[in-house]
């Protein structure tokens, strides 16, 4: 007869051995479940490749098909990782987003890269970064002055407005449609704090001569690249890429910009204090760093003393700035990480489309005003901008080429100052001020339109094109 010590003794080798059994039959489990989910996985992304090459497949361009001024890019890669993303149904920014801001960053060659959800949020956060306490005394207040254009897209311009900063509007010059550096100096005053501009429809504006302006005089550039993605201006030899050569870049993938994610944008610089700025306004306006899911990555969660809060405060819910939540999902990073890999590619078709319209186009160069990229500038042509000369009506050309299936657009806001937004401030003749005159800013919104060259244009595409524009202007 066996003792209790015994049946104890026993009992627990059975106890350990069920244990190891079910630990090993647990363990294989999981093994079979992920074998099975990642078989599953690659069965419908395998149905989404085939389903993406039947349905979403472009017929081929006949003459007189409707050629519109941008377009989505994209293939079965695009649309894999979008569902790929949405499988794991993550949503929020995850392993797309570290994967893109990192190759992003490694592409333009800046140190760090914060995604956000479109164009217009990054340069709502790149403004928002200049007014943080931590820059000190170079900090922009409110009623202090930035530089800019009145010829251009409003959400360059509506963050310093809506914070109670003052654009200062300096006009442009044709055919470039860039700021006029010669104007910079009679635009400074002693409230002047910062420029910020976009490069116009890919076409870089001066470079050298605005971040030698900003040096001079200990004023922050930002540079809206919205529109002008894989554009390079070249500085006593060295090529940038733009949007790298000011304090902070941003970027818009909206669907008919370079590259796409939908929805999308980017903050990018290689200023660290910058870079934890941007990241805490993204965020909230939180002071933590940890990453999404991540707690206590500084070890001093609960030991610091933080304003007047408490001693010990949770780090994770101390804010030192007054943010927002700008981040974009991981299925927009997911597509954007598919685009990034042939956007090489775009850069180049665009240039090609730019050139090809432009030599076809010169027989009627003494009725248009052709476009003329910056000096030292290697362009990633967005669009192609045209001035009717005089006695050319814009309107009548207009009108022919849309009528004949091609599709126009405007130069943006035109003058933004003539704008209903404007309106109050117009009638008090306050919150913004005007250097000179704006004369060629008001020619472009009476004289000037762009069509597109975007990548999925063909030689076809650009040919008839260039034909309707002809006939157009000789109507």
């Amino acid at each position: 007869m066996r003792t209790l010590r015994e049946h104890d003794f026993i009992a627990l080798k059975n106890f350990e051995r069920d244990c190891n059994n079910l630990q090993w039959f647990l363990k294989m489990n999981k093994v079979n479940t992920t074998v099975n989910e990642r078989e599953e996985r690659e069965n419908i992304l395998r149905q989404v490749r085939e389903y993406c090459d039947k349905y979403h497949k472009k017929p081929e361009y006949k003459e007189g098909d409707r050629i519109p001024y941008a377009s989505r890019v994209y293939d079965s890669e695009e649309m894999c990782n979008l569902v790929d993303s949405s499988l794991e149904f993550w949503l929020t920014s995850g392993r797309y987003t570290d994967e893109f801001e990192k190759k992003f960053a490694e592409y333009l060659g800046v140190r760090h890269c914060s995604l956000v959800n479109s164009g217009s949020s990054a340069n709502l956060l790149a403004f928002m970064t200049l007014t943080s306490p931590l820059l000190g005394e170079r900090a922009v207040k409110r009623g202090d002055e930035v530089i800019t254009v009145a010829a251009g897209f409003p959400t360059t311009v509506t963050p310093y407005i809506q914070y109670g900063a003052v654009p200062v509007f300096v006009d442009i010059t044709i055919p470039q449609y860039n700021i006029d550096v010669t104007k910079l100096e009679a635009a400074l005053s002693d409230k002047t704090r910062a420029v910020m501009i976009a490069h116009t429809l890919g076409n870089p504006f001066d470079l050298a001569a605005v971040k030698a302006f900003c040096d001079k005089h200990g004023l922050w550039l930002i540079e809206d690249n919205c529109d002008a993605l894989g554009s390079e201006y070249t500085i006593d030899g060295v090529t940038h890429k733009t949007g790298t050569v000011g304090d902070i870049g941003t970027s818009s993938f909206y669907p008919p910009h370079h590259m796409t994610m939908g929805e999308g944008g980017a903050v990018y610089t290689d200023n660290p204090l910058l870079a934890k700025i941007i990241r805490s306004i993204r965020d909230w306006g939180r002071d933590c760093v940890c990453p999404s899911g991540v707690d206590n990555f500084c070890k001093h969660r609960f030991d610091r003393q933080y304003g007047e809060l408490p001693l010990g405060y949770d780090h994770k819910y101390v804010y030192s700035h007054f943010g927002y939540n700008l981040k974009a999902t991981d299925m927009q990073a997911a597509v954007g990480c598919a685009q990034l890999k042939k956007f090489p590619s775009f850069v180049e078709r665009r240039r090609h489309n730019f050139a090809r319209l432009k030599a076809a186009l010169t027989p009627v160069a003494d009725k248009l005003i052709l476009p003329e990229p910056c000096a030292n500038s290697n362009p990633s042509w967005f669009g192609f901008l045209i001035t009717c000369r005089e006695g050319v009506d814009r309107e009548k050309v207009v009108s022919y080429i849309e009528s004949r299936g091609v599709q126009t657009r405007m130069l943006f806001a035109g003058n933004l100052t003539k704008h209903p937004c404007f309106d109050e401030m117009r009638r008090t003749g306050e919150g913004y001020r005007i250097v000179g005159t704006l004369e060629n800013t008001d020619r472009v919104m009476t004289d000037t339109f762009w069509v597109g060259v975007y990548p999925g244009m063909t030689d076809e595409m650009i040919d008839y094109m260039a034909k309707t524009i002809i006939a157009a202007v000789n109507f």
